[in-house]
């Protein structure tokens, strides 16, 4: 079973703030330390405040704390223990359900979707997929959420702002739950993940440029990939280092605006490589500078990043650096289960290596 879990934003069903319902005191409190319990800011075992410290910290009633603590336990967030106090609840048995967690679609995340939910379908684990829209904090309370309610597994490709994440990940209680970073992340060192080397590949993309042409080279960053992104920072940057040349006077060029991209812009700048970190922008540059006279192959090399059926299926064919999907999800998949057989491997960390895939442009 496959199931997406998807928010839908209407701007036109959202209310002016004045015509809010009014959400009690005891409502908001019990949220809090719900949010508080779910991201582990309170761990499980942790001792809560008991009715007094929740009257004195936040200035409210006797009967308004106790309804906080009655909701919590009712929840089985907390556990109540005469004569002791409160305590966040132990994480209970697990379920045979995997997760897995994205901060957006793409091309490129559709390809290791397919390939986790075989896996998971041949072991006979239910999967559910959670969205988190690039945001941390949805990421971090969805993985806590996940954790609370005893999925086996959770999977996560970590959002683009990685820093506003790793220190709950370094500080993460799992309570039995494997919990395993995917494809990419660069602030993830003190925890579990399978990645593969992105400078690796983005220097085999520009030394096949560099074989292929002596005009300046163009990267093309993905606009999916909005705001702070470190792997994306990190491709610019290898690929600036390795495309510079003061020899030729060559430049390295980098664009955040595909549509900017026509026969102008490559006349201009004397472009005569581009190299794309994502197939369906490749697509849409061979189209884009078709329609100008461009012809790729032929006046311009080009090369993506991800290696997607787009790649192979498109005509032309386009070269592209092989992300090696089947690897990172059969690593992935070895850490699961190695994991539920009781093997500590909290801290195994796989960095796969890309090639490249050389075929008509």
């Amino acid at each position: 079973m496959y199931i997406a879990h998807c928010k839908i934003r209407n701007p036109g069903l959202m209310s002016a703030a004045s015509t809010k319902p009014h959400i009690p005191i005891y409502q908001r409190l019990y949220d809090t330390y719900r949010q508080s319990i779910i991201t582990q800011e309170l761990k499980p075992g942790t001792r809560i405040n008991s009715i007094s410290e929740i009257q004195q910290k936040h200035s409210v009633s006797r009967e308004t704390a106790k309804i906080v603590l009655k909701k919590l336990a009712e929840s089985k967030l907390i556990i109540q223990k005469t004569g002791k106090g409160s305590f966040v609840a132990d994480l209970g048995p697990r379920k045979t359900k995997w997760a897995i967690v994205v901060p957006f679609f793409s091309s490129y995340i559709e390809n290791l979707l397919e390939l986790i939910k075989t896996e998971a379908w041949n072991n006979n684990r239910g999967l559910e997929l959670y969205v988190d829209y690039n945001n941390p904090m949805e990421e971090i309370r969805l993985v806590g959420e996940l954790i609370n309610k005893r999925y086996e597994a959770v999977i996560v490709i970590p959002v683009s702002d990685e820093i506003r994440t790793a220190e709950f990940y370094r500080n993460l209680t799992s309570g039995g739950t494997v919990v395993t970073l995917l494809d990419h992340t660069m602030a993830g060192s003190h925890f579990t993940y399978v990645i593969q080397s992105y400078d690796l590949g983005v220097k085999r993309a520009v030394a096949y440029l560099d074989s292929r042409t002596d005009k300046n080279l163009l990267f093309v960053k993905n606009r999916v990939w909005a705001g702070t992104n470190m792997v994306q920072e990190l491709m610019e940057r290898t690929f600036r280092n390795f495309s510079d040349s003061e020899e030729s006077g060559r430049k390295a060029l980098v664009s955040g605006h595909l549509g900017e991209i026509d026969g102008k812009y490559i006349e201009q700048n004397n472009i005569g490589g581009i190299f794309c970190s994502d197939d369906m922008d490749a697509v849409r540059i061979i189209g884009r500078l078709k329609a100008c006279g461009i012809r790729i192959p032929g006046d311009i090399s080009l090369i993506s990043y991800g290696n997607t059926e787009l790649a192979s299926f498109f005509t032309p064919g386009i070269t592209s650096i092989n992300c090696h999907f089947e690897q990172m999800i059969e690593k992935t998949i070895e850490i699961i289960f190695s994991n539920l057989h009781g093997q500590d491997n909290r801290f195994s960390q796989y960095i796969i290596q890309p090639e490249l895939v050389v075929r008509e442009t």
